[in-house]
């Protein structure tokens, strides 16, 4: 029984009977439904059979299939968008929510192919690595020859110059390591994930569900911080960076790839923000991820039974195992020379279009003005997702089609709307942006339950503010913006929502 006819039938004399008009907290920008009918048919597939087993946030599963296509593709294709403008395939991935969500999960179940694909090159690569060993060992022997020589020589006053030759001429022959493909890196510092690129293999992806520990590592200190953010934006980017290091081996990345995929709590990217001093924003690193800020799941996930097969998935499975099979084109000096496709008259057209119609929105007083940073990258992050589609239904051998591009566009505009509401949420003072939260949360729960209000102590238990004092001054504020009222009941509290918001008649 909702609570309000609860008070009617006990004839209880409520001294809130009569709501004010809500409030509006803030200029709401109100999530909009994944569009998982823009994604290719197949993957499509495997992301509906995998999140009808976990149940996680739709985004989460999308996020994980995408991430693991970037990862297996971005070795072999860039992409055109018009003359002058090349770029990689790579995606940055970033998914704001709560631990618990399920993201290591659903990242299981679509990087086993890339997994199993490590493990066979690993095998594969154990007669190399016992050559190199051979040889490592048989240089070693040489080049302290020489130095013995030389010091030898430089005793009794003889000429090393010829001994000098030889340790020149030794150096130039020194064994250069078997490139092993690894693509699954840890929780790298962003200079040690530019030095593996560099001199393991050009290509890798972080994927994470715990992305604190890479934000908050080392590398990310507050002295370091703008020098490895822009080292991201370069790899995001394709470019070419040399890495000069006093104590260590300096070294050049070039024609690397990468992939990111992050789940990170809201305090935790809140506190980033605050240790970089708008570094996050300013430099662009945040403005090149595809962005997600999905409702929990958590308390909504009977268990079900995992199926007997997943033929869906394993399609998927085989897909990847494909392009990680096909060999990755090296040059001589490791670096990646990927093929370039470009698009179909039809799609290029479109991707114009799309290209101008955020531009006209960035200006001052524009729908994006506020999150220009983010839209200036989308149409580049839907060129990347079209020829990842393009790529995983059709192959390489022909040119990007409109019907790839205008899923992408989709799906890229989705993330930018998450990123508006995400940023624009973000400048808030951390009081009400708890009570956006909070007042999201509770419409949506209300609304799925069919009731009008929901106990304090299950609000604490389920609810998106879980700090008592942090929930009272969320609760302080809607109370204030006739959004909600307090209503006590013996040694229960109820939180009870304005039957104006439930019924649509206010937001």
């Amino acid at each position: 029984m909702n609570l309000q006819n609860k008070l009617d039938k006990l004839g209880i004399d409520d001294p809130y009977r009569f709501w004010q008009n809500p409030q509006p907290l803030t200029a709401k920008i109100s999530p909009e439904a994944y569009p998982l009918d823009a994604l290719p048919a197949s993957l499509r597939g495997a992301v509906e059979e995998v999140l009808g087993f976990t149940k996680a946030p739709v985004v989460l599963v999308a996020s994980s299939a995408l991430a693991s296509l970037s990862l297996a593709t971005q070795v072999h294709v860039d992409i055109k968008r018009a003359e002058k403008l090349t770029g990689p395939t790579g995606l940055f991935l970033l998914s704001i929510a709560d631990s618990g969500e399920r993201k290591s999960t659903c990242d299981a179940f679509f990087s086993n192919p890339i997994q199993a694909y490590e493990q066979e090159q690993a095998e594969l690569a154990k007669p190399l690595l016992m050559d190199y060993a051979a040889a490592q060992s048989t240089w070693n022997a040489e080049r302290e020859g020489i130095l013995s020589a030389i010091k030898d020589a430089g005793k009794k006053g003889k000429s090393v110059a010829e001994l000098r030759d030889n340790l020149t001429l030794i150096e130039h022959d020194k064994p250069e390591p078997p490139r092993i493909p690894k693509l699954i890196r840890g929780d790298e510092t962003p200079e040690n994930l530019a030095y593996v690129l560099a001199k393991e293999w050009p290509a890798g992806g972080v994927i994470s569900s715990e992305a604190g520990v890479v934000l908050g590592a080392h590398g990310m200190g507050k002295e370091s911080i703008m020098r490895n953010l822009g080292l991201l934006n370069i790899l995001w980017d394709g470019g070419e960076l040399s890495v000069g290091r006093r104590s260590s081996e300096s070294f050049t990345v070039r024609g690397a790839r990468l992939t990111i995929a992050l789940q990170v709590q809201e305090a935790t990217l809140r506190s980033f923000f605050d240790r970089s001093g708008g570094l996050a924003r300013g430099t662009g690193f945040f403005a090149r991820f595809l962005v997600a800020w999905p409702e929990s799941t958590q308390g909504y996930r009977p268990f079900t039974e995992p199926p007997e097969s997943w033929p869906k998935l394993a399609a998927f499975h085989r897909r990847i195992t494909e392009i990680l099979n096909i060999p990755a084109p090296i040059d001589e000096k490791g670096a990646l020379n990927p093929v370039l496709m470009a698009f179909t008259p039809e799609a290029k057209m479109a991707w114009v279009a799309f290209h101008d119609a955020l531009e006209g929105e960035l200006r001052s007083g524009g729908e994006l003005y506020d999150v220009r940073d983010v839209a200036s990258k989308t149409a580049d992050n839907a060129a990347r997702l079209a020829t990842l589609f393009h790529v995983f239904e059709q192959g390489f051998e022909t040119a990007v089609g409109f019907d790839s591009f205008e899923n992408a566009s989709r799906v890229a505009a989705w993330h930018l709307n998450e990123a508006r509401r995400f940023f624009g949420e973000l400048a808030l003072p951390v009081e009400l942006a708890n009570a956006v939260r909070l007042d999201n949360w509770l419409l949506e729960f209300c609304k799925r339950q069919k009731a009008d209000s929901v106990s304090r102590r299950e609000l604490q238990r389920l609810g998106p503010v879980r700090d008592k004092d942090q929930l009272k001054n969320a609760l302080e504020e809607l109370v204030d913006f006739g959004r909600v009222r307090i209503i006590p009941e013996g040694r229960r509290i109820d939180v009870q929502i304005n039957p104006q918001l439930l019924n649509g008649a206010a937001t």
